[in-house]
């Protein structure tokens, strides 16, 4: 039980740090979700967007990261 406490405290100090980044530099992941390929449609009374090359980047880079982590 007590790796899973410390796995949990682990993860949450992981999500303090990248909300600290993410509020003191806001514009440093400007790029995130502006990707060439990203899905965007504006109209009238209409506004969809999917950020698909996104998501395809993101999950390439866990992908890695879990690939490296369980070697």
């Amino acid at each position: 039980m007590q790796e899973i406490g410390k796995l949990v405290v682990l993860i949450g100090l992981l999500l303090v740090a990248t909300g600290v980044i993410l509020w003191r530099f806001p514009n440093l992941f400007g790029w995130v979700g502006k990707l060439p390929g990203d899905i965007s449609v504006q109209k009238e009374n209409l506004s969809f967007y999917f950020p698909i090359v996104t998501c395809l980047l993101v999950s390439i880079v866990i992908s890695l990261l879990s690939w490296l982590f369980r070697r």
